[in-house]
């Protein structure tokens, strides 16, 4: 893939990989850090397997649902998650809209704390202009801060 279809955000987290990888997989810690404050998450269901699917939805302040579907295309315990919105859930396509993107979630060890890569690939540079434009680098900059503040304390 063309790395100008490709948006990356990286953090260096003084926390374990394996909490940073329990709050990517698990529903009830999903719901705590997945949306940008003021949003929220008020659905985060994860049926953890290769081809199985996720569905969160963000909720903005005044009450707009965003989903957000995903199914897991590789999963490697507290290392890596892949998932795509090219899916709904056991290898069935998206029915409504076109694929977006493919996220590579990766918890490396870093001198006794996680370097903690999110790599989201486009299918278009219009793909990657249009990620960007919705506030990509803040909105997963504020996720990643709270996932970070999570992950310290759990």
């Amino acid at each position: 893939m063309p790395a100008e279809y490709e948006l990356v955000l990286t953090r260096l987290i003084d926390a374990p990989r394996e909490n940073l990888f329990r709050s990517w997989t698990e529903p009830a810690l999903l719901k705590q850090w997945f949306a940008p404050a003021p949003y929220t998450t008020p659905v985060a269901e994860v049926d953890l397997r290769v081809g199985g699917a996720n569905n969160i939805v963000m909720r903005s302040p005044d009450g707009q649902e965003i989903p957000c579907p995903g199914t897991y295309l590789e999963i490697v315990p507290n290392r890596k998650l892949v998932f795509t919105d090219a899916y709904t859930g056991d290898w069935n396509p998206k029915t409504s809209g076109k694929p977006f993107m493919t996220a590579i979630i990766t918890f490396d060890d870093e001198d006794g704390k996680t370097r903690y890569t999110a790599r989201v690939r486009h299918w278009s540079a219009e793909d990657k202009k249009t990620h960007e434009d919705m506030g990509f680098h803040r909105g997963w900059g504020i996720c990643a801060d709270q996932l970070a503040a999570l992950a310290k304390k759990i």
